[in-house]
């Protein structure tokens, strides 16, 4: 059945939990559903405060969460990020009787831990690159004897998509499981996974699953490095753009035949039944779709085109997915392209400078654009920088070209002194 007409419901509350530019992204479409009546947010951003009410909520005090969700007849609980969703928040709002969009802390080891992840694929003959696990450095240092060059060395656990390091020679990949050993992304890094290096073109492909069910959504591509021309350290995601060419409809079914749909159901057989989005970051090459990762929330940025593109009201499929109910569920999609811009403060992905002063959004959205929050608050009457990615800068039309002019033309228009963005988001597919 088709979205609009999923659920025959009153008009309900909703939480959602995080504050960045997915989060607004996700605020900004589900603000737009008749099923809506009020949306909270915690801890949110100025960008999220346009559509929700800002909650304040310590959402690590999952007793908190739970009494805020009654005080407030909250009936769905959205959350945004990965943190919360490992730290067992979807466990504790089912428990206590409270819908939840998002996985089980168990489900959520698919983005918690690499290695788990690498584990499932290999027992479950998912195709990814070949692996080894370890919890010393040298044990990692002797797996890559024999093996050329690069390298793909990886914390175990969550690093902010940065705790992932293609090192070009033996003596990077050596600095690299010295550095994570040691103590470079904390706890994340007390395993450390060495991969071969897939090659191809990486894509991002986006499904809601139920537990059973495994709906598709649509594909994208990011941008990880920092610099124009795909150059310099990895970053949480400097553009992004959807649909993705790479991607086509057989790529698709593939992707869903030979990855997702056999994680869905080995989740399951393993007594993880997986609810929530799953995002499976991709290499498409020579021999086909091959998983480099799972993260069990939307992309950031991707998430922002993907709802700049989906025609249906978002609500009723997040439903659908948290009560089991995606089977002959359908969603629609504009066919036009979207394509994002992150704008980011200077130093990022290092330390990045924060508190410069941001203006112009107005004029940057009157040619069409729509910027999304990701690390901005206020400052008195001023919007400030509080964050590595500072703005989304989204685009939607026809052609991708003319989506890229729009989010550039805006990014222009953007008067914020220490930012900065790359200028080729979506080359992969423009030529």
């Amino acid at each position: 059945m088709d979205a609009g007409a999923a659920l025959q419901a009153a008009a309900m509350n909703l939480l959602l939990i995080g504050g960045g530019g997915r989060e607004h992204a996700l605020a900004w479409k589900l603000a737009k559903s008749p099923l809506l009546d009020t949306l909270y947010a915690a801890p949110g951003n100025p960008g999220i405060a346009e559509h929700a009410e800002i909650a304040a909520l310590d959402v690590g005090d999952h007793d908190a969460v739970i009494a805020f969700c009654r005080e407030n007849s909250v009936e769905l609980v959205v959350v945004g990020p990965e943190q919360p969703l490992v730290n067992g928040l979807a466990d504790a709002l089912k428990a206590a009787g409270v819908r939840c969009f998002g996985p089980s802390a168990a489900g959520a080891r698919l983005e918690g831990s690499k290695g788990f992840t690498k584990d499932l694929c290999a027992k479950y003959d998912i195709p990814t690159a070949a692996y080894g696990r370890f919890t010393d450095p040298e044990g990692a240092k002797a797996f890559l004897d024999g093996r050329d060059a690069p390298y793909v060395i990886k914390a175990d656990g969550l690093a902010a998509g940065k705790g992932v390091v293609i090192a070009e020679s033996r003596d990077e990949a050596e600095a690299a499981i010295e550095e994570m050993f040691a103590g470079r992304f904390g706890a994340a890094g007390a395993e450390v996974v060495v991969e071969e290096f897939l090659s191809g073109e990486e894509a991002s492909f986006f499904a809601l699953c139920d537990g059973q069910t495994v709906l598709p959504l649509a594909g994208a591509q990011d941008h990880k490095r920092v610099g124009d021309g795909d150059t310099g350290p990895n970053t949480g995601g400097m553009g992004a753009y959807s649909p993705a060419p790479v991607l086509d409809q057989a790529m698709q079914d593939r992707v869903m035949a030979e990855i997702v749909e056999p994680t869905a159901r080995a989740m399951a057989t393993e007594g993880a039944p997986y609810v929530g989005v799953l995002y499976a970051g991709l290499m498409i090459g020579p021999k086909g779709p091959q998983l480099i990762e799972y993260n069990c929330r939307f992309g950031d940025p991707e998430c922002q085109v993907l709802m700049m593109r989906m025609k249906s009201d978002l609500l009723p499929a997040l439903l659908a997915a948290a009560d089991g109910q995606l089977s002959n569920f359908t969603l629609q999609w504009h066919e036009d392209p979207a394509l994002t811009v992150v704008m980011a403060a200077e130093g990022y992905p290092g330390t990045p400078k924060t508190g410069g002063r941001i203006a112009g959004i107005d004029a940057a959205e009157s040619g069409g654009a729509k910027v999304f929050h990701a690390g901005t608050k206020r400052d008195g009457d001023d919007l400030v920088a509080s964050g590595g990615r500072v703005l989304n800068v989204t685009a939607m039309a026809p052609t991708l070209r003319e989506a890229a002019d729009t989010a550039y033309s805006a990014c222009q228009a953007v008067e914020w002194a220490d930012g900065f963005y790359r200028h080729d988001i979506g080359h992969r597919a423009l030529g």
